[in-house]
């Protein structure tokens, strides 16, 4: 199929892009890479008026490292992120999951801000932002504010984002001394969308955890942050209490299921997977 008639508007800087959508309003969207939204508009799943094209809007293209955070633009390319060494050292977490991504062409031209903007439950990065505590930087013509990562994702394709918001950048917080990472997935092909994916942060301290982070994509209404990761916090992770908190991420879980994985299978995923990345 293809898409319904659309004007299209090529911006150049982000104040022009958001006059447009200002212009525009709700007829409009926003365009970047196009790897989401085009094939939404394809099965005419989505059909804006007009298209704001922001790929090429150089100042959200940028990845940034202070000492306290490090801040990506939302325009910034899968690819990008994959060849930048100090990002995936500072973050394995992203040096996991970047890979799994669909593939090398998509990579090339999809951009984490449409990713998260999209929101697809099966989707890695919004599992992987609620597990790095991302907080988001969304502008309009009215301003600017900033949303955590936990209050953005709302459900299947739904986020906090207004009707004339734009996510511009996405900021990541240094990770403490001795904090380990890792994102892990099942998918039936590389490159599909997970069956199911967990992604655990993880801090210790004289071998107590401190902090800990699990989050989970494919196995609900969009990604899901384990509030059962908080059992790990004062104790020494043993091989058991690990076996304990995976099962309670697993147990709080209503997958919805599909053609790929049962709700069950899911759930058994769930559990695996998530005793796997803990232990990585």
């Amino acid at each position: 199929m293809k898409p319904t008639a659309f004007t299209y508007v090529p911006v150049a800087s982000l104040a022009e892009a958001l006059a447009a959508k200002a212009q525009h309003g709700e007829d409009a969207r926003f365009l970047a890479g196009g790897q989401s939204l085009v094939p939404t508009m394809n099965f005419r799943l989505a059909q804006p008026r007009v298209l704001i094209d922001i790929g090429r809007v150089s100042e959200l293209a940028f990845v940034t490292h202070a000492p306290d955070a490090t801040h990506i633009g939302a325009v910034t390319t899968y690819r990008t992120l994959e060849r930048d060494a100090a990002l995936l050292a500072r973050f394995p977490v992203l040096a996991d999951a970047l890979p799994l991504i669909a593939h090398a062409q998509i990579r090339s031209r999809g951009t984490l801000g449409g990713n998260l903007s999209h929101a697809d439950p099966a989707s890695e990065m919004p599992a992987v932002m609620l597990a790095l505590d991302a907080r988001l930087k969304v502008a309009s013509a009215e301003g600017v504010r900033w949303i955590a990562a936990r209050d953005f994702f709302l459900g299947p394709l739904t986020t906090a984002l207004e009707p004339n918001d734009l996510l511009v950048e996405i900021m990541l917080p240094a990770p403490p001394p001795d904090t380990g990472m890792a994102f892990l997935e099942v998918a039936r092909r590389r490159g599909d969308f997970a069956v199911a994916g967990v992604a655990t942060v993880v801090t210790l301290k004289d071998g107590v955890c401190t902090a800990a982070r699990i989050a989970l994509c494919g196995v609900a209404d969009c990604a899901v942050l384990a509030s059962a990761s908080e059992a790990l916090v004062g104790v020494s992770p043993d091989a058991a209490r690990i076996a304990a908190v995976a099962s309670a991420v697993a147990a709080a879980l209503d997958p919805p299921g599909g053609l790929q994985a049962s709700p069950g299978y899911q759930r058994h995923l769930a559990n695996v997977l998530t005793a796997r990345a803990l232990t990585c």
